[in-house]
């Protein structure tokens, strides 16, 4: 162990000793008083001692370890003291220090069990499924953005929408999506960076692939296009109000105080005010859609020629016990899927041309990548079928998502008795939490080379199981959108690798993140952009 890791392990033991010292005192001068007194305090001294590195009332547990907590109130101060954007280190470090199963507790949380170990999150997630939930805390918190959405939802009010969801994400939609709304959305963004490269100046990569992506999925998903990349520089309400809630709400998990912090701080204003924004929004996707059908005559709504039913007509089209969908119910189903279907793989995209352009890594990543673009697509225009052969272009993307996944932290309920893996107990009201960012990063999962970007790692014939790569989850629960993100990113990736070079502004500058619900780039992602003339960069 490090200098470092005992230090902080000797320091809460040292304060542990101290604190029982001055008990030893206040015991001593109360058996001088009243028996009354005597009671009192020899039942408070008993609960301090029961709970002294607990919350109260909190089941103690001294076979899990973890950083120390304080008395009655545990793990407290180190939860509302710490900054939020390294909250992902600290649980790397946690795991480096207690190994793969460490523990926390927090007032009005209870206990976390962390959990650093594929087999044990493949038994959460899988084997054992229906023992654990979201659970009412994970609901309350995030309401003001997931509602009564699949996110939030657990049980037979999740299976019903995980159902309908799955409708839009076939294999013979995918090959619609690829050559037809990919690719158009894909120009737009071509034409938007040739204009950066006639000007020289530096863009945000991250913004224009937020742009991208949400309109790619507005299109597929709600039958229109956002319009974002008609000038991605200019901010749009919907999404900026969409950003500031997802981020104001995510702290609220684990946060014994957030109610009190919102409201000292002026957060519960802004958290309302743009709930109001994106509700209103989504809401006005709806009434467009009903007018739509109107002017029709009751005619089906249909995007295409084939008669494709979208997601929002799907959701609109149900009925639950022989009744419609509330218009409250729809909203929420809107704005869980654009979390899904925007953020996180805008988010993955920025990270992994991050990846490919900092200075640390080998240059002949990029090249590779051009040249698997540049022999496959002859200067064509991605489509489904050719997406599935650039297996160095998905290669870069997976890699990119072990490394900084776009949900980079989740958190189960227990709702019944249960045994881990290696004989750990979970009690039913219990939390486990775990970190695909801190599994990505464990030596023990990947290997001594765990931390380094190594697209080749995925081009050896082994098929990673999804409970040592779970950046798509895992078991009931996975991703519906996986293959739908990763042919988005191929195609977007291959059209830019085909027509454009990216320098980075700082290539030097690991980029830091804002906690939220995923994981997006605090700064976003600033290149330059050159143009490849005949294989060559223009200057």
């Amino acid at each position: 162990m490090s200098d470092r890791a005992l230090t902080s392990t000797t320091r809460p033991a040292a304060t542990t000793n101290a604190l029982l010292a001055t008990l030893t005192r206040l015991l001593s001068q109360l058996l001088t008083r009243s028996n009354t007194s005597k009671l009192l305090g020899a039942y408070f001294l008993f609960i301090l001692f029961k709970y002294r590195r607990s919350v109260y009332g909190v089941r103690p547990r001294p076979e899990l370890k973890g950083p120390p907590g304080l008395p009655l109130i545990g793990n407290f101060w180190s939860v509302v003291s710490k900054p939020r954007n390294t909250v992902l280190q600290r649980q790397t470090k946690n795991h480096q220090i207690y190994g793969k199963v460490y523990a926390v507790t927090i007032p009005g949380v209870g206990r976390i069990i962390n959990i650093n170990d594929p087999e044990m999150l493949d038994h959460i997630l899988r084997v054992n499924f229906w023992a654990y939930e979201k659970g009412p805390r994970f609901k309350q918190s995030l309401e003001p953005l997931v509602g009564e959405g699949i996110f939030g939802a657990d049980g037979e009010h999740w299976k019903w929408q995980r159902k309908l969801a799955s409708h839009i994400f076939s294999v013979k939609a995918f090959r619609q999506y690829t050559s037809d709304v990919f690719c158009r959305e894909g120009q737009l963004a071509i034409d938007y960076l040739n204009k950066a490269a006639d000007s020289g100046e530096a863009l945000d990569l991250q913004q224009l692939f937020y742009c991208y992506t949400l309109d790619s999925f507005g299109e597929i998903a709600f039958g229109q296009s956002f319009g974002c990349l008609k000038d991605p520089s200019k901010e749009v309400e919907f999404a900026a109000a969409f950003d500031r809630l997802n981020h104001n709400i995510s702290g609220r998990m684990i946060s014994p105080i957030w109610r009190l912090k919102d409201w000292w701080t002026g957060n519960d204003k802004q958290i309302l005010k743009d709930r109001e924004v994106v509700r209103n929004f989504a809401f006005r996707l709806i009434q467009d859609r009903r007018r739509e059908q109107q002017q029709a005559k009751g005619a089906t709504h249909t995007p295409d020629a084939n008669g494709r039913k979208d997601l929002l007509q799907l959701f609109m089209d149900l009925s639950d016990d022989g009744e419609a969908l509330s218009d409250d119910m729809l909203v929420d189903s809107v704005l869980n899927f654009v979390i899904a279907g925007r953020d996180t793989t805008a988010q993955a995209l920025s990270w992994t041309f991050y990846l490919m352009h900092r200075t640390e890594v080998q240059k002949d990543i990029v090249e590779k990548l051009v040249k698997e673009t540049d022999d496959i697509l002859q200067g064509q225009d991605p489509t489904y079928e050719s997406t599935k052969k650039q297996k160095y272009a998905e290669a870069c993307f997976y890699e990119a998502l072990r490394l900084y996944p776009s949900v980079p932290k989740n958190i189960k309920t227990c709702v019944e008795d249960d045994e881990l893996p290696g004989g750990i107990k979970v009690y039913k009201g219990e939390r486990v939490g775990w970190s695909p960012w801190a599994m990505g990063r464990e030596t023990t999962i990947w290997g001594p080379d765990a931390k380094e970007y190594k697209p080749e790692r995925w081009l050896g014939g082994e098929k990673f199981s999804s409970a040592k790569f779970n950046a798509f989850h895992l078991g009931p629960r996975t991703c519906l959108g996986q293959q739908f993100a990763t042919i988005e990113a191929i195609t977007i990736m291959s059209m830019l690798a085909q027509k454009f070079t990216f320098e980075l502004v700082d290539p030097s500058v690991e980029p830091t993140y804002i906690p939220s619900l995923t994981l997006p780039l605090e700064k976003g992602l600033l290149v330059r952009v050159k143009r490849r003339v005949n294989g060559a960069v223009s200057a």
